[in-house]
């Protein structure tokens, strides 16, 4: 609606996770340095947790971009509250292994010697679970389990763990010691912070041809921050918003008062209900 008008070349705030739009934040930037690391230990699992929309998955992609085609084959995963079997026919199915029928113990075989061959050829197996925080502790163990795959002294196979924050408090389980012992990369996505709140807006607009018009009024810039917790899809929720009203107004400066009416709007509709942030345990290790 609002292109033409401000003179953008593309939506700037959409929901939808798109590596264009990347903002290095100092928290991406340091779960990315930490994930980057991990990766290349070409071992153990690799954990990194956030609020809804904190912005987990493009860490992810800006993580797998960093890498040649022909080094990586990645199992994505984002269902959950798989069981430890359909965890491993899944992850399996991610690697191009088709189930040979003959039981859990052919399956394993076969994943074995797919991983084996993809590894020789010089790419990187990487098992990517999102949503990690919902798998029975059962079929993390089971994830475990295909980290004992060797091949020349090295394991055959890496597993990133995406999730929630409650995913550190199932991490910190005792039946999950085994386990944590292998991580050897963890972070947690912090929310933006007041002065990065309008960094990543600015950065956005920029990105999408943004020329300074219209204008945003620091006073907006500080209650998007406050009312979005410093949660970029948030923030993108309630900028997308005021740039609609701006170009149903007709307005070249977006202001406190605009930001008001959209405000009253979304109580009206229900959508200003945002769920409390949960506060990181800590930042990485």
């Amino acid at each position: 609606m609002y292109l033409e008008y401000y003179g953008l070349r593309d939506l700037p705030f959409r929901l939808t996770p798109d590596p264009h739009f990347y903002y290095a934040s100092r928290g991406h930037n340091r779960a990315l340095s930490y994930l980057t690391y991990g990766l290349h230990q070409a071992e153990g699992f690799m954990v990194v947790t956030g609020e809804v929309g904190a912005g987990k998955t493009i860490v992810v992609d800006r993580l797998l971009a960093g890498l040649k085609e022909s080094e990586r084959i990645v199992s994505q995963i984002s269902t959950s509250n798989l069981e430890p079997d359909d965890l491993l026919r899944v992850v399996a199915s991610g690697f191009g292994v088709a189930e040979p029928g003959e039981g859990k113990g052919a399956l394993l075989d076969t994943l074995e010697r797919t991983l084996t061959m993809h590894s020789r050829g010089g790419a990187r197996p990487l098992i990517v679970v999102d949503e990690a925080q919902n798998l029975p502790l059962r079929s993390i163990e089971e994830l475990r389990m295909l980290s004992n795959f060797k091949l020349d002294h090295g394991p055959l196979v890496q597993t990133l763990l995406v999730g929630q924050p409650q995913l550190r408090r199932v991490m910190a389980d005792p039946e999950m010691a085994q386990l944590t012992q292998r991580v050897i990369a963890m972070c947690h996505l912090r929310p933006l912070g007041e002065d990065e709140t309008k960094a990543y807006v600015e950065h956005r607009l920029k990105q999408a041809g943004w020329t300074g018009v219209p204008t945003v009024s620091d006073e907006v810039y500080a209650s998007v921050h406050r009312l979005g917790g410093g949660i970029p899809r948030r923030i993108n929720l309630l900028m997308d918003r005021l740039f609609i009203l701006g170009f149903v107004e007709e307005r070249r400066d977006l202001d406190a008062e605009l930001l008001d009416t959209v405000l009253q709007e979304m109580r009206e509709e229900g959508l200003l209900s945002l769920p409390p942030i949960i506060a990181p345990e800590s930042v990485g290790q």
